[in-house]
């Protein structure tokens, strides 16, 4: 079966080609057609850990207390903040803005409530409440105010350096909303084993939510380039720089489009240049761009035909499979012309299916154990991560199946021509590398167990602590915006402290009973639906607004007393708001965080109109009685779950702290709550997207070892089937081993981060470079059945298949080191080093490799000249 199966395969390629040829063309003009509906995907599912326990709870408290996504506009001007050409210039820029189709609101210190303008005993507050449009509002006793507000103060001013902030809000995606119920529905049939659950309408769904993402990334990417359209004519009244969520994921979007594009071209007149001064030739340039062409658009076909969108994680999937596919086509065109020069009688026919049989193999068994060094990355346990494991494993498929179809088949039809021959055998490297390896043997074993030594220590001092400002270069807009917010207003990533009150809640004491509440536990029940989207629209990514209000109701205050008895008014008492205060206090205390808001920061302001005084129970409890709605929206609501018996602290934290390290800070917050703070074990709980992140960032170092593992046995088992010998096995994973493992020495030593993409080098670097270890020894076996002499066997395996190891990973680092022009700190680490992990596996399959063979024999001790071959 298998004689018939490659004999049919041979004359396909060597009689048919034209029709092999143009059954390509049809293949490729269709999945060309679907390549139309390839995606790219910056959501915050790349920031999650799969199953992360604390996901659930973070789902829960999203729906409980709400959020709403939104752009953070700072501006410095020129002048004095207050200055009256500052505060026109504002007010204009804010209406701009306003104007917008896609802006729900905007808010900015024009907008908030003043309190004390001018100071009035607390009986008073409703009606004395103005805004700074106000003709009636003093802007000096406004400045003074704002300047000194804990609600406001370095959040949404800092005078110090004269730098205000505009919140630019989002409309909730309802659509998003209703896909999500209805997602939640079916999830929770499936999870029951309902038999009303149809797989296909769950799929369906799914598929309805990914086109209303890109609906919706499509229409805050339009919102974002007209709010820099606006900033663009301010820009001479002061400076201006946008930030938030949605910008950072629209900007990683763009950065990750411009790369694929970019990259993807320059690494194709890369490989033009590569391949014209290697073989000088232009059907040798032709025909592997060709075959590269052909991969690449097949692959964006099959992944818009499957609705597979590309992440960061997966963004350099081209530039990979352009590198594997050259791969594969330089040794059939290095063997080739070795087969050409060797026996020019040989007609086409010959030279081609000798060629093709003498490097399929090889070549199979290189597809095969690079597959499963991507399909390792299932191990990850992050979403993105693995997509990329198997996009890339399916596209390793694909080239191999292209690249021995179509090549072959091209040979045939442009025919033999002697001139394409290799000139002479070897090359003045490879030859080098040789004499290095029989002349230096033993410096070459302790220059590896040094360098392994080296490596050692420096993974473990590897790090996983990165913020999002370090993704992207200082030259880059979002960096500067993103370093403005962090330092000047508040912090970036936002942190959720819950304080879980024992005993009941006033809301379910039963109608006709004074006061006197029946229990009530913490709810624990989580929203259906997308585990990384709220159940309005919002995801992971979302941070707590820091104004949740909406500018139309400014100024409507006095308009809306709450004078019923209601019962939530019983919730609010000096016990709780003493425990609020104290945890509050602490966090605002600790050098990782900015802005820390809670209802402590309202009580403080309630304090200022009592003289200073602590506030009573019947105090706290008129307070929440009088106070307007639209105030307390902004104070309380957010902060309060009288239902759940609950409070909330909104914490930002500073990215750009130099030594910040987020599970050594959560740890110490947990801690400290119990011994410091006198909370019950379990009362304070921790969430957020820095919990997520960080749970995430955590999980790396067991990924990695999980993955590096998993390829390690996995190609250990391919090699195993390939030679058949346990020995030749362990020696073939040596050079690739250590250089997986040195670039983890390398991160560790120079203090880059492990993060979602650096987390892939090293099972792609064994993936790849495991293909040279495949082809050398395959070459050495076959040319030590010719005389059993290991040292000769060496020197000709160096001059014939070395050089087309040499040509083919010069090309590969040469190709990832395109990717170090990046302004993406992800994609700039990740070319850098996996071209510096090439060039070690390079250096170690031409020297430890044959090294090691010379040493242990894996193929036996034999005879030459009557003495054994030592």
């Amino acid at each position: 079966m298998r004689q018939q199966l490659l004999s049919l395969y041979e004359q396909a390629i060597t009689r048919h080609a034209i029709w092999v040829i143009v059954g390509l063309a049809l293949l490729v003009l269709l999945l060309g057609y679907q390549a139309r509906n390839f995606t790219l995907d910056a959501s915050a599912e790349s920031l999650l850990l799969e199953g992360d326990d604390d996901l659930e709870y973070f789902r829960t408290i999203s729906e409980r207390y709400g959020s709403q996504e939104f752009l953070v506009l700072t501006f410095t001007p020129e002048e004095p903040l207050f200055s009256e050409p500052s505060l026109d210039h504002l007010s204009n820029l804010r209406d701009d803005i306003r104007g917008i189709e896609g802006v729900e609101s905007v808010v900015s210190v024009m907008d908030v409530p003043l309190l004390s303008n001018p100071p009035v005993p607390m009986s008073e507050l409703v009606s004395n409440i103005k805004t700074l449009e106000d003709p009636a509002a003093d802007v000096e006793m406004a400045r003074t105010e704002l300047a000194n507000s804990p609600l406001y103060v370095n959040l949404l001013l800092n005078l110090s350096e004269n730098t205000t902030a505009l919140q630019i809000n989002l409309p909730r995606d309802e659509e998003k909303a209703r896909l999500l119920e209805l997602r939640e529905e079916l999830e929770t049939q499936r999870q029951n084993q309902s038999p009303e659950f149809e797989p296909e309408a769950l799929e369906r769904i799914d598929e309805q939510i990914r086109l209303q993402n890109a609906l919706r990334a499509d229409r805050v990417h339009e919102v974002i380039e007209a709010v820099r359209d606006i900033t663009r004519d301010y820009q001479a009244y002061g400076e201006l720089h946008l930030g938030g969520v949605p910008m950072i994921a629209d900007d990683i979007i763009s950065f990750v489009r411009n790369d694929l594009i970019t990259f993807g071209i320059s690494v194709f007149l890369l490989l033009i240049a590569t391949l014209t001064v290697i073989f000088r030739k232009p059907r040798w340039v032709a025909v592997p761009l060709l075959c590269c062409g052909v991969v690449v658009v097949s692959m964006l076909g099959i992944l818009g035909w499957g609705g597979w969108p590309v992440t960061v994680i997966s963004s350099n999937f081209i530039s990979l499979l352009l590198i594997l596919t050259l791969s594969m086509s330089i040794h059939l065109i290095v063997r080739y012309r070795e087969l050409l020069r060797k026996h020019d009688d040989w007609d086409q026919r010959r030279l081609v299916t000798m060629a093709v049989r003498r490097i399929a193999v090889p070549c199979l068994y290189m597809a095969l154990t690079t597959g499963v060094a991507f399909i390792s990355l299932m191990f990850s346990g992050i979403r993105p991560v693995i997509n990329f494991g198997w996009m890339m494993a399916l596209g390793i498929v694909c080239a191999f199946i292209i690249t021995f179809t179509l090549f072959p088949s091209v040979l045939m039809v442009l025919g033999k021509d002697r001139r394409t021959a290799e000139s002479k055998s070897g090359g003045f490297t490879t030859r080098w590398f040789a004499r290095v390896t029989l002349r230096s043997g033993n410096w070459i074993l302790v220059a590896s167990l040094a360098l392994a030594g080296f490596t050692i220590i420096g993974i473990t001092r590897l790090v996983v602590e990165n913020s999002f400002i370090d993704y992207f270069d200082e030259s880059t807009e979002i960096y500067q915006g993103m370093t403005v917010i962090d330092q000047r207003l508040g912090g970036t990533t936002p942190l959720e402290v819950l304080i879980n009150f024992p005993g009941p809640s006033p809301v379910d004491r039963s109608s006709g009973e004074t006061g006197q509440p029946e229990a009530d536990t913490e709810s624990s029940d989580a929203s259906g639906g997308d585990p990384f989207m709220e159940e309005g629209g919002s995801d992971g990514f979302v941070e707590e607004d820091f104004l949740s209000m909406e500018s139309d109701n400014v100024g409507r205050f006095q308009d809306d007393f709450n004078v019923e008895d209601d019962p939530k008014k019983y919730w609010f008492t000096g016990d709780k708001i003493e425990q609020i205060k104290k945890l509050h206090q602490y966090l605002d205390r600790q050098p990782e965080t900015g802005k820390v808001l809670s209802l402590a920061t309202m009580v403080e302001i309630a304090e200022g109109f009592n003289d200073g005084q602590p506030m009573t129970n019947v105090q706290l409890a008129l307070l929440y009685s009088v106070i307007p709605k639209e105030f307390r929206d902004i104070v309380i609501e957010p902060y309060v779950s009288v239902e759940h018996n609950q409070a909330r602290i909104n914490v930002r934290m500073i990215d750009s702290l130099d030594d910040l390290d987020r599970d050594a800070f959560l740890e110490r917050v947990r801690e400290d709550a119990v011994e410091e703070l006198g909370f019950e074990p379990g009362q304070i709980k921790l969430t957020g997207m820095m919990v997520l992140y960080n749970n995430m960032l955590q999980s790396l170092f067991g990924s990695q070892i999980m993955t590096l593992g998993a390829v390690f046995l996995g190609i250990l088992g391919m090699f195993m089937l390939l030679f058949r010998s346990l020995k030749l096995s362990l020696i073939a994973m040596a050079p690739n081993l250590l250089a997986a493992t040195f670039v983890l020495g390398i991160m560790g030593w120079f203090g880059i981060p492990l993060d979602m993409m650096t987390i892939t080098i090293a099972s792609i670097t064994i993936g790849i470079a495991v293909d040279n270890t495949i082809h050398y020894i395959v070459r050495f076996r076959r040319e030590i059945q010719r005389d059993g002499h290991y040292i000769k066997a060496l020197n000709r395996s160096h001059n014939s298949i070395g050089k087309a190891m040499f040509y083919t990973s010069i090309t590969i680092i040469l190709g990832f080191g395109i990717l170090m022009l990046s302004n993406f700190r992800p994609t700039l680490y990740f070319g850098l080093l996996t071209a510096l992990a090439m060039a070690v596996a390079l250096i170690g399959a031409l020297t430890l490799l044959p090294r090691l063979i010379v040493l242990f024999k894996p193929f036996g001790h034999v005879v030459v000249d009557g003495r054994r071959d030592e």
